[in-house]
């Protein structure tokens, strides 16, 4: 019962997160989908263990899954703005 609860609520975090990422990076000005690929992949590494979760789908495939993902999402940060100081 509780861990449905504290899936569901990283479910809603996660859209939250999202909606706010994509916030950020209207007001910082920054376009294109390659520099978007690193925060994609991380948010896709949840959703697929939040998918894995409630099709009992844990296992070596989810784990494949979020280890590629986890490879691409450290591939593209080469696409990511260099922050000006």
């Amino acid at each position: 019962m509780f861990s449905d609860i504290m899936w569901g609520s990283l479910a809603i975090i996660l859209i939250i997160a999202i909606y706010v990422t994509i916030k950020k990076r209207k007001r910082a000005g920054v376009k294109g989908i390659k520099s978007a690929l690193t925060p994609i992949c991380l948010f896709c590494i949840s959703f697929v263990n939040i998918v894995a979760y409630f099709f009992d789908f844990f296992g070596l495939i989810s784990f494949g899954f979020s280890v590629a993902l986890l490879m691409l999402a450290a591939y593209f940060t080469k696409y990511l703005k260099v922050p000006a100081n």
